[in-house]
């Protein structure tokens, strides 16, 4: 996995604002209209055209922009068997006390267009050419322009349990293990494609005032724990160098005062086999737990790519602002082992989200500009 002596490199937590033709294409096929040749081809300028801009504005550490999915987590459906029928997802606990907000909030967002199935038969693959376009148009976008790698986005097991339940396996337990042995599938052709494989674990964190909300504290942690142990499994026999993964918690904006403290959750995801964590760490909301990273015994070796962009407002961050909160990791684990990233992806829905996608890449030039200020007083 790519990182500097000489700067700070740049990168961001994976899913992009897609153009319109992808939307419309997505939006088509999740509806059961099919994919065909026109669909290919929109994905693969879709792709081609998300990796180009990356590169003008200086992203280092480039993603496909998640262009093919409906939704970081709920494109499996379309690659395994065992989903089917219809899952109605709970109310956010830091939502349910606020039915005027949630009004408001549908009301400016829109609908949803990803289905919300559940598990009911056994996890299987199904279509493996979904997952072999993505690598061929991800390749063929990267050979055209100059950045310094390039990573691919999957679905952690937890994560998808979370969006799509078990009623199909005798616990939940036997799902998750399930759901570890499929995606490594996955994990292991991105990686063996020539790309970093960055897997996306909200389920860690946001699973706590979501899915899992009846459970207490302290059986969540188990949890968390659990699906820890089940990732490690899937990606036994991937380099730990070529793996980063992403916690959130929830990429929406709301109070998220049910929020689970990081340093609770903290021992499970540095459990994980992986080389760089990305998190939250620019929203009002986890902001402050800066010092959590900074008083943990982490390895030597691990890389921390924090969220200094925040990515549920149409704010452009002030270059300077994103130089300060870089550096301020830098004092903790030293400036080679930070890359500058953001809170979340900024397309982790087709079609659907608060911030504008012109705005979304004004954002991430700010990034750009913020991490060579950052380099200017880091190495001067």
């Amino acid at each position: 996995m790519k990182h500097s002596s000489e700067r700070i490199v740049v990168t961001h937590a994976g899913s992009l604002p897609r153009p319109r033709e992808v939307v419309d294409c997505l939006i088509s096929k999740e509806r059961g209209m099919g994919t065909g040749a026109d669909f290919d081809a929109a994905m693969r300028r879709g792709v081609a055209d998300i990796v180009r801009r990356q590169a003008e504005i200086g992203i280092d550490v480039a993603s496909d922009g998640e262009t093919s999915k409906i939704s970081y987590s709920t494109y499996i459906k379309d690659r395994y068997h065992g989903f089917g029928g219809e899952h109605v997802p709970r109310t956010h606990l830091d939502l349910r006390e606020h039915p005027e907000f949630r009004a408001r909030m549908k009301a400016f967002l829109g609908p949803r267009h990803e289905r919300r199935m559940q598990c009911v038969a056994p996890v299987a693959l199904r279509d493996r050419r979904p997952l072999e376009q993505d690598l061929a148009n991800f390749r063929a976008a990267l050979d055209a322009v100059r950045v310094t790698e390039g990573f691919l986005n999957a679905a952690s097991p937890g994560v998808v349990a979370v969006f799509m339940p078990n009623a199909c396996y005798p616990s939940h337990e036997a799902y998750i293990e399930a759901l570890a042995e499929a995606l490594r599938i996955e994990y292991e052709a991105i990686v063996a494609a020539g790309f970093v494989l960055q897997v996306d674990c909200p389920d860690l964190a946001m699973g706590r005032h979501t899915a899992f909300q009846d459970l207490s504290e302290d059986e969540f942690v188990s949890r968390a724990a659990l699906h820890a142990e089940a990732l490690n499994h899937a990606l036994a026999r991937v380099p730990q160098d070529r793996v980063r993964i992403h916690l959130c918690w929830g990429n929406y904006e709301g109070p998220h005062d049910y929020d689970i403290a990081l340093e609770r959750i903290l021992p499970a995801v540095l459990s994980i086999r992986a080389r760089a964590i990305s998190f939250e760490g620019a929203n009002p909301r986890h902001e402050h737990e800066w010092v959590v990273w900074r008083d943990a015994r982490l390895p030597d070796d691990l890389l921390l790519i924090p969220g200094v962009l925040d990515s549920c407002t149409n704010y452009v961050e002030h270059p300077e602002l994103v130089a300060q909160r870089i550096e301020r990791y830098a004092r903790i684990v030293g400036r080679e082992r930070v890359l500058a990233g953001t809170d979340c992806g900024f397309g982790t829905f087709a079609g659907y989200g608060k911030v504008d996608g012109s705005i979304a890449f004004k954002k991430l030039r700010a990034l750009a500009e913020g991490a060579a200020l950052a380099t200017a007083r880091l190495w001067k």
